[in-house]
């Protein structure tokens, strides 16, 4: 088991019910201009957890994996937009299909999350909240939050609150 870097945070959960209602109090907190990375092995959970961002951050849109489209656009009721993007098929970091993806254009214009980021690492933005998904058992993912950079800290206590109060 790792240890854990300052200001992770650790969560099993034990249902893909309870993994979306994480990304729902997570959603409800984002804000234009943050970036959400994703890691994790096929069925570890990662869409699961979009689905729910994409529902507490306001969008009505049906969330599917961007596997083979490589980027879905959700929209909010205000007009903003979340990105839900996926390397899983990009075969190299200089391939054509990163050219497709302007990460910066996409976090300037909304928010962004990434499945696959491990492969994106080095076009990403320094700060974001890194979020590392694990399969344990047919019911049971386990999560490990990251935050890089101060607004994310901000982001992770207040999830860590909205979810067991306060501590």
């Amino acid at each position: 088991m790792p240890i854990l870097a300052p200001h992770a945070f650790e969560f099993f959960s034990h249902s893909p019910e309870q993994t979306r209602r994480v990304g729902i109090r997570l959603g409800a907190l984002l804000q234009a201009g943050m970036a959400i990375c994703l890691e994790g092995d096929l069925g570890s959970g990662k869409t699961t957890l979009v689905q729910g961002i994409a529902q507490g951050w306001g969008s009505a849109d049906h969330v599917s994996s961007p596997t083979y489209v490589i980027l879905n656009e959700y929209r909010h009721p205000t007009g903003s937009h979340l990105y839900h993007a996926d390397a899983y098929r990009i075969a190299s970091e200089s391939g054509l299909d990163l050219e497709l993806l302007d990460l910066e254009s996409l976090i300037e214009k909304g928010i962004l999350v990434v499945e696959w980021a491990e492969k994106l690492k080095r076009y990403l933005p320094k700060e974001h909240l890194w979020i590392q998904m694990s399969w344990v058992s047919l019911e049971q993912r386990h999560l490990i939050l990251t935050p890089r950079g101060k607004n994310y800290e901000a982001v992770l206590k207040k999830l860590q609150q909205a979810l067991f109060g306060a501590f």
